[in-house]
C-alpha cells in the first residue's frame, strides 16, 4: 500500500466516528420530522449528559489499558445511601456529600486492590460490580425509593437558560481536558497505557497513576449519579444498570482505545455519548419496536470494539512503515 493509500485510510478510520454520527443524524431526520426539531436535539445532549461524565471517567481508566465495569454500581450504591439519607430528612447537601464519598471510595477500592495487589482490573472491577449491586439491592431491599422534590429541582435548574447537567457535564469535559492535554500528569497517563514497562524505566510512578484514574472513575460515576438523580427523581433496583457498558462504548467511539495510550475526551468522548443517545432518542422518535434496543446497543458495542481494532491495526501498519523508512534512511546516509 502507497503512502498516500495509507494516510487516506487512516484518515477514514480516524473519522469513523463522525461519519456513524452523521448517517445516523439524516438517517432519523428523514424517517422523522420531529427528531429535528432543536428542543429535541437539545434533549439529546442533556439526556447524555450522565452516561457522558462517567464515560469522561472511564476514558482515564482506558487510557492506562484499564477497564472499569463497577461504575454502574457505584452510582446505585451512592444514589441508595443518598435516597435513603434524604427520605431520612437529611438535607440535600449531606445526600450529595455522601454520593461524592461513595464514588471516591468505591473508586480508591478498585485502585488498591488493582496497583497495589496487582489483580487484573477486570477481574476486579466485575468483582466489585456484583458486590456494589448487591450491597444496594440489599441496602433498599430491591424498593424504588421516590426522592423530595429537591432533588428534581436540582436537575431542572437553569444557568443562562442552560440545563444545569449540561453545565456540569461541560465542566467536566473541560477540566479533563484540560488535566490530559495541558499537565505532566495527563502526559504520564499516556505513557503508562503505552507502554507501562518503558514508563516504570523512566521513573514514573507508574503504581499512582493506575490507582488515580479508577479515583477519578469512581468521581465521575458519583457525578453521573447525580445528575441521573437530578433527572429522575427516584432509585430504582436498575438505577446505573448497564451504563458500564454505554461508558464504554461511548469512549471508544469516540476514538479511545482498549489497548491504551490514545484518545482523548474532547471532542472524541463527548462525540461518542452523543451518537450513543442519538441512538436511543431516534429509536424513540420513530416508535421503534423496545424489544430491538438491547439489539441496537448490542451492535454498537460490537462497532466500538471493531472501530479500535481496525484503527489499531492501521496505525500499527503505518508506525512499522515509518520506522522501516526511517532505518532504510539512516543506513544511506
Amino acid at each position: 500500500m502507497s503512502t498516500r493509500q495509507s494516510s487516506i485510510s487512516t484518515t477514514v478510520v480516524n473519522s469513523a466516528p463522525w461519519l456513524l454520527f452523521l448517517l445516523m443524524f439524516l438517517s432519523f431526520g428523514l424517517l422523522s420530522p420531529k427528531f429535528l426539531v432543536p428542543q429535541n436535539l437539545a434533549n439529546i445532549l442533556l439526556q447524555c449528559s450522565s452516561v457522558g461524565i462517567v464515560a469522561v471517567g472511564m476514558t482515564f481508566v482506558l487510557l492506562t489499558a484499564g477497564v472499569d465495569l463497577s461504575v454502574g454500581a457505584i452510582m446505585f450504591v451512592a444514589a441508595a445511601i443518598a435516597g435513603k439519607l434524604a427520605l431520612n430528612g437529611a438535607p440535600l447537601a449531606l445526600a450529595l456529600a455522601a454520593i461524592i464519598g461513595v464514588g471516591l471510595l468505591g473508586g480508591a477500592l478498585n485502585a488498591f486492590i488493582i496497583a497495589r495487589l496487582r489483580i487484573a482490573a477486570f477481574i476486579v472491577t466485575l468483582a466489585t460490580l456484583y458486590l456494589g449491586r448487591g450491597f444496594a439491592l440489599w441496602l433498599t431491599q430491591t424498593r424504588a425509593m421516590n426522592l423530595p422534590d429537591s432533588f428534581l429541582r436540582l436537575g431542572a435548574s437553569q444557568w443562562a437558560r442552560v440545563p444545569a447537567p449540561i453545565w456540569v457535564f461541560a465542566a467536566v469535559l473541560l477540566l479533563a481536558h484540560i488535566v490530559l492535554e495541558r499537565t505532566p500528569y495527563g502526559r504520564r497517563v499516556y505513557a503508562v497505557g503505552n507502554n507501562i514497562e518503558a514508563a516504570r524505566k523512566a521513573g514514573l510512578n507508574t503504581g499512582f497513576i493506575i490507582a488515580s484514574v479508577y479515583v477519578i472513575s469512581g468521581f465521575c460515576a458519583a457525578l453521573g449519579g447525580i445528575v441521573a438523580l437530578g433527572q429522575l427523581g427516584a432509585v430504582s433496583p436498575t438505577f446505573g444498570s448497564n451504563k458500564e457498558f454505554g461508558a464504554i462504548a461511548a469512549a471508544v467511539l469516540g476514538g479511545t482505545s482498549l489497548f491504551g495510550g490514545r484518545g482523548k475526551v474532547f471532542p472524541g468522548t463527548l462525540l461518542g455519548a452523543v451518537l450513543i443517545q442519538t441512538i436511543d432518542n431516534g429509536l424513540v422518535i420513530i416508535n421503534a419496536d423496545p424489544y430491538l434496543y438491547p439489539i441496537v446497543t448490542s451492535v454498537i458495542i460490537f462497532l466500538a470494539v471493531l472501530l479500535d481494532g481496525v484503527r489499531t491495526r492501521t496505525l500499527e501498519k503505518r508506525s512499522r512503515r515509518r520506522i522501516r523508512a526511517e532505518e532504510r534512511s539512516n543506513s544511506v546516509l
